[in-house]
């Protein structure tokens, strides 16, 4: 009795499945084209702190010029 070729399974990774043949084929996965965000960055590297008290200031601000806009308000 054979298994179908679906089923097939490799002892070393398991069942064959599409993603594992993306990664499989990736020279660096972390530059595949379906992830946009995801950077190899060096070891050890810490992003500086400012990009999150900036995000803060800027999220904050759009939310308080978007509620100016209700009316009613106080």
């Amino acid at each position: 009795m054979s298994t179908p070729p679906s089923e097939e399974r490799n002892p070393r990774t398991g069942p064959h499945t599409g993603a594992q043949a993306v990664i499989a084929d990736a020279s660096d996965p972390a530059r595949r084209p379906d992830v946009f965000f995801r950077v190899r960055r060096p070891e050890g590297h810490q992003p500086s702190v400012w990009w999150s008290i900036g995000a803060f200031v800027l999220v904050s601000g759009t939310v308080i010029a978007l509620l100016s806009l209700i009316p009613g308000g106080a």
